[in-house]
């Protein structure tokens, strides 16, 4: 009879990374800034994910299924940053409730459900759970029960501890991600753009007056050549004025602030506003170059006045 020697042919696992952003953002933002709140700082999310996503190869050599990203946001709209994330590849952005308090609602039940639904389809063979609620042991103990290895990673603390001692128990293997590891990625949120003083506005008659000009001076196409008749320079920045208003209402001040200074746009959040502007105005944008311009150069124009920002226009 032949004996199976399974040491030499080891199973590969399959592993899933689970996030609570809440607390990594805020114990790493604590132990790196001494900062309480998330507005004091910026992380370079994308950067950091690879880098989390690398330390886990490193630790688990096997196939990773993905990422999962747990946060919050008021009404669950994404805010800019989220929706970078959720364009990466391998992750999968969960979004919980933010409240008026600042306060994050239904995050520990999206990991706590997630966590139980890999381990009971037998989807992974460990879990990577980067968290410090004590709320996720029922969680943990059930994925155990289906076989699932549970990898506790936890933000290193300024003193003490900042994970549940329940919860550093029950898992498997527990890590602590050092300081120096994240240190690169988060940095102190730069202090508010100072409001100058309101401009004098232009009458509608001084600033359409402009645009005929600036029109009227367009040079014509040689003879012989036909032109490709695009939209009305006055049209397209209209469109991208409406489109920032409705962004300022649904997605709220807060996450359009996010994208200030400007007038640099995430390719996310342009590509976003191209596809708003071609819904309203019928017909695409793509084979006008100049009108992407003048669609940002709208779309600013409505942001710096809702921040009372001096008037600025789009770098390309």
């Amino acid at each position: 009879m032949t004996i199976l020697d399974l040491t030499s042919h080891p199973i590969a696992a399959k592993y899933a990374v689970l996030v609570d952003v809440g607390y990594l953002y805020a114990a790493a933002g604590e132990v790196l800034l001494s900062a309480k709140e998330r507005k004091e700082y910026r992380v370079a999310a994308d950067e950091l994910i690879q880098a989390l996503q690398k330390h886990a190869e490193e630790r688990i050599h096997g196939e990773l299924l993905r990422i999962y990203w747990y946060d919050a946001a008021r009404d669950r709209v994404p805010t800019v940053d989220q929706r970078v994330i959720a364009q990466l590849p391998w992750v999968k952005v969960r979004l919980g409730n933010l409240n008026a308090r600042g306060q994050q609602k239904g995050v520990d039940a999206q990991i706590r459900s997630d966590l139980e639904a890999l381990a009971r389809h037998h989807a992974v063979s460990d879990t990577i759970l980067l968290a410090g609620d004590e709320d996720m042991v029922p969680a943990v103990e059930a994925a155990q029960a289906y076989g699932v290895r549970i990898h506790l990673w936890g933000v290193e603390p300024p003193y003490g501890t900042n994970q549940a001692e329940r919860l550093v128990w029950e898992s498997d293997t527990v890590e602590i991600i050092s300081a120096d590891f994240l240190r690169s990625f988060f940095s102190r949120a730069p202090a508010p753009v100072p409001v100058p003083a309101a401009p004098i506005a232009p009458s509608p008659a001084q600033v359409f007056a402009g645009r005929t000009a600036a029109t009227a001076a367009k040079p014509k196409a040689p003879a012989g050549q036909v032109t490709k008749l695009g939209p009305s320079r006055p049209r397209v920045e209209e469109v991208g004025e409406h489109v920032a208003q409705k962004w300022i209402l649904t997605r709220g001040r807060d996450n359009i602030r996010d994208l200030l200074p400007g007038p640099i746009l995430p390719t996310v959040i342009d590509t976003e506003l191209l596809i708003e502007a071609e819904k309203e105005l019928g017909h695409s944008l793509r084979p006008y170059p100049e009108a992407r311009v003048w669609l940002r150069d709208g779309f600013w124009a409505r942001v710096y006045r809702e921040f009372e920002i001096g008037v600025g226009v789009s770098s390309k």
